[in-house]
């Protein structure tokens, strides 16, 4: 059976496919078999013969060097740099729950660890129309524990606890915070990385600091990460 986690961020653009990349780059460097999933990947572009190039899986794919084909890691993708509801209602393709666990399964069923990557932040709406579903739905149905990715810079103890008592009032697992353009020795940073810690009980899993191209985390730690 596969291990699985889910990353999330406190919000949009804080590093997500970014952090998820190393994540996976350290894992095949591990020599393990890995994969990425996305549920509804919105803001892609066309190539030139008019079909939608899934902008972060190819991201993913690129850095991570993971041999799984780009075409079996989103089941949704769409042109607009919306929220998925709105982007999928524009587009005329809601996101159907079925559709997304059928591709995990499959997925789960073909590699040792799966990665998912949210869209947004955890509360993100992912469709509106054809039945009211949410991010944190898919989570806690696909029974996944997590690991929030936040930016170490002013504001991010507030939007650290913002979510992390969302995701406890939703009895969603977090298994670690990653830090996302962290500059070392800076206080504040610093501060907010310790009063993050503090306030949630939640340990530092790793550091990122801007342009890095690997993460520092042991084998025993990046896998225990996985449930």
């Amino acid at each position: 059976m596969s291990k699985k986690l889910f990353v999330t961020g406190t919000g949009t653009d804080v590093g997500k496919t970014y952090i998820s990349a190393l994540l996976l780059k350290k894992m095949n460097e591990y020599k393990l078999n890995c994969a990425y999933f996305k549920a509804a990947m919105s803001g892609n572009v066309r190539d030139k013969d008019g079909n939608l190039v899934p902008g972060d899986a190819e991201f993913v794919k690129k850095i991570s060097g993971i041999e799984q084909p780009v075409s079996k890691m989103c089941p949704y993708v769409y042109e607009n740099a919306y929220s998925p509801h709105l982007a999928s209602r524009i587009e005329g393709n809601p996101v159907d729950f079925y559709v997304v666990s059928e591709w995990f399964d499959k997925t789960c069923s073909n590699y040792d660890f799966v990665l998912m990557e949210g869209s947004g932040g955890i509360t993100c709406p992912i469709d509106f129309d054809k039945k009211e579903l949410y991010l944190d739905e898919i989570v806690k149905s696909l029974g996944l524990s997590s690991v929030i990715v936040a930016d170490a810079g002013l504001g991010t103890i507030n939007y650290v606890l913002l979510t992390v008592n969302y995701m406890k009032s939703k009895n969603l697992k977090i298994n670690g915070l990653i830090f996302n353009h962290y500059h070392p020795g800076n206080v504040m940073e610093e501060d907010n990385i310790f009063m993050c810690e503090h306030l949630t009980g939640i340990k530092t899993v790793a550091k990122v600091k801007d342009g890095d191209n690997s993460i520092e985390i042991t084998k025993e730690n990046l896998i225990s990460l996985f449930e």
